[in-house]
């Protein structure tokens, strides 16, 4: 079953990328495991998907333990007392929500003389169910940022409000875009990444420029355990 899902995702996210005049290669696949249990988690990077999502830290730290050969994302959002034992197990977190994770992220990977790349996470509908910047507080990091040593900030992620027409979703999409230009344009610096796009809109996603979606529905739906 893991196999054939892969596979229609896959032949998704191709289309998707081809209606977008973009390379398959520019977008990479995060496989979002927190509803799935370790020994389904185990089977993904033998199937070649290694880059692997928690959004749960406690939950990440049980299976990075286990799973062999995964590429670990933290895409929720991270307390600061959890950052020790996070850090080392992760290769990329998306969801930077505050300034003072910043810091204290800043901070953690100059003791453990690490780079960490890391995305800023924008609360681009300003719903308050979600952790984020505002889009416009964003501009106002540029000084932070540009201090930083260790902590790699080379983009942005933001989720869209859930839509049954996917469609719906693009405007959220282009804005994180958008903002993004913005930035790399007045801070000087690349911020290729953008992501953004779940299970229900990955492909409005990828037409309007994510280079990382988040799957977890589309691939595990049933499979919970």
């Amino acid at each position: 079953m893991l196999v054939e899902r892969l596979a229609k995702v896959e032949e998704r996210l191709r289309a998707a990328c081809r209606r977008a005049g973009r390379a398959r290669s520019e977008v990479t696949l995060v496989a979002v495991t927190k509803t799935v249990s370790v020994e389904t988690a185990a089977l993904l990077p033998g199937l070649g998907a290694c880059d692997l999502g928690e959004s749960r830290p406690q939950e990440l730290w049980h299976k990075a333990a286990v799973v062999k050969g995964a590429r670990w994302h933290l895409i929720g959002h991270l307390q600061r007392n959890k950052i020790e034992r996070t850090l080392p197990l992760i290769e990329r977190i998306h969801s930077v929500d505050s300034a003072r994770l910043l810091e204290a992220l800043e901070e953690a990977c100059r003791k453990e003389s690490r780079t960490l790349p890391a995305l800023l996470e924008v609360n681009v509908g300003g719903e308050a169910s979600k952790h984020g910047f505002a889009p416009q507080e964003v501009p106002n990091l540029a000084e932070k940022i540009a201090k930083l040593q260790y902590l790699h900030i080379d983009g942005l992620m933001a989720m869209a409000a859930y839509e049954e027409d996917a469609e719906k979703t693009r405007p959220t999409f282009a804005a994180l875009r958008e903002l993004r230009d913005r930035l790399a344009n007045e801070w000087g610096r690349a911020l290729p990444h953008l992501s953004m796009g779940m299970s229900n809109d990955f492909e409005i996603a990828v037409e309007e420029g994510a280079t990382m979606v988040r799957l977890g529905t589309v691939l595990f739906e049933g499979m919970e355990g």
